[in-house]
């Protein structure tokens, strides 16, 4: 099993256990609310943990490549035209993961030594998972620009399923 592999069932079972805790806290804030006697912690380890699930969802949609793409023009070009159009965007996702990547190393920094409200957990973790979607972000451009220049000469679509059917007799 490659490392990238086990990167992304890493990030599946994060994903699946951050779920379950936001679920877990929720519900326990509206049923301790219900009763008369809110936990105070419960509205801010939410916070914590959907900003985590967010990044953690981001992570997973750039590495299997379903962000949400408008893809109506460039599917029109010709595939010179659709190969230069995606470089251009893989070094656009670089970019954005750079900056997301440099900002949010100063945010935890800056936050580090602020502790939450109503939990003994520092700010700067609320802000941590935004480097990890930094890194991937940058790292996903990288292989998709590198795996895009390495097939510049091919064609980007399918075959035509026409091309592909025996011809009627």
């Amino acid at each position: 099993m490659t490392w990238t592999r086990v990167f992304d069932r890493a990030m599946e079972a994060v994903a699946a256990l951050l779920i379950v805790a936001l679920l877990v806290t929720v519900t326990l804030g509206i049923v301790t609310r219900a009763m008369g006697e809110p936990l105070i912690w419960t509205d801010e380890v939410s916070r914590f943990l959907m900003l985590w699930v967010a990044v953690v969802g981001w992570v997973m949609a750039s590495r299997r490549r379903v962000h949400i793409r408008i893809r109506f023009f460039h599917d029109m070009m010709p595939a010179r035209g659709w190969r230069t159009a995606e470089a251009l965007m893989q070094l656009a996702m670089m970019l954005f993961g750079a900056l997301t990547l440099w900002y949010s190393i100063h945010l935890v920094q800056a936050n580090y030594d602020l502790e939450a409200t109503t939990v003994p957990l520092s700010m700067g973790l609320l802000y941590a998972p935004m480097v990890l979607a930094g890194l991937v972000t940058l790292l996903q451009g990288l292989a998709e620009l590198v795996e895009n220049l390495r097939n510049w000469g091919r064609s980007p679509y399918p075959p035509m399923a026409t091309d592909l059917q025996e011809p009627a007799e």
